[in-house]
C-alpha cells in the first residue's frame, strides 16, 4: 500500500503559501509508516516547531491500473474519505530553499491521517463534495471538490502514468486554504458533507 499525495491543487491554498501555480499536478509520496494508527494521538515531532494541518479528500484504489484514461478512472475507486497531510512547514521551507526533496517534512511517521471510508455511491457527485476540518470545534479549513484544479478522475489518470496503482493505495487530492500550525491538546475533526470521519488529539 502506498500513499500518493497531490500538492497545489486548490488556487486559494497556492495563493496563501505564495507558491507558483503548476502546469500539472505536483505529486509526492508517503510510506505506509506515515499512517497514523487508529485511536492514536498525533505527536508533534521533535524536529519541527511549525507542523501544519492540511485536510484533503482521499480515495482508496480498488483494482490494479496503469495508464488509466480519465473517462475510465471512476472505475478504480469505490470509497472516499477525508484525511490530513501533516506538514513540518519550517523543515519544508528549508528543504525547498536548497532545492531538496520534501520527504522529511511530509512523509514522517504519523503524518497521514486516514478517516473512515464511505461508499462514493452515498454522494450525488464527486465534483461537488463539501469537506472541512474543525480544530477545537471551530472550523479552520473548508473546501469543495469543485475548487480542485484537477478533479479526482484526472488525478487518478495522471498518477497512473508514472506509478502502477494497486488495491488499497490511497490518493490524497490536495488541500484548500486555511492551513495552520497545530498545538498540543488540539482536537482535530474531519468532515465530509455532514459526516465526521476522524477525530484525533494532538500531543
Amino acid at each position: 500500500m502506498k500513499i500518493i499525495c497531490v500538492g497545489r491543487n486548490y488556487a486559494n491554498h497556492i495563493e496563501e503559501l505564495k507558491n507558483e501555480r503548476p502546469s500539472e499536478p505536483v505529486v509526492f509520496m508517503k510510506p505506509d509508516s506515515a499512517v497514523l494508527l487508529k485511536q492514536h494521538p498525533f505527536v508533534i515531532p521533535e524536529f519541527s516547531e511549525d507542523v501544519h494541518h492540511e485536510i484533503e479528500i482521499i480515495v482508496k484504489i480498488n483494482k490494479v491500473g496503469k495508464y488509466i484514461e480519465p473517462k475510465f478512472a471512476y472505475k478504480y475507486y469505490d470509497e472516499i474519505s477525508v484525511g490530513i497531510d501533516f506538514t513540518a512547514r519550517d523543515l519544508q521551507s528549508k528543504l525547498k530553499e536548497k532545492g531538496l526533496p520534501w520527504e522529511k517534512a511530509k512523509a514522517f511517521d504519523g503524518s497521514a491521517v486516514i478517516g473512515d471510508f464511505l461508499q462514493k455511491t452515498d454522494f450525488v457527485s464527486m465534483e461537488n463534495l463539501n469537506f472541512e476540518l474543525r480544530s477545537n470545534s471551530e472550523t479552520v479549513q473548508k473546501g469543495n471538490s469543485s475548487m480542485m484544479l484537477w478533479k479526482i478522475d484526472e488525478l487518478i489518470s495522471h498518477v497512473s502514468q508514472f506509478f502502477t496503482l494497486k488495491i488499497g493505495d490511497i490518493i490524497f487530492t490536495g488541500t484548500p486554504a486555511g492551513v495552520a500550525a497545530v498545538k498540543p491538546n488540539d482536537v482535530l475533526e474531519g468532515f465530509l458533507e455532514d459526516k465526521k470521519l476522524f477525530r484525533i488529539q494532538v500531543k
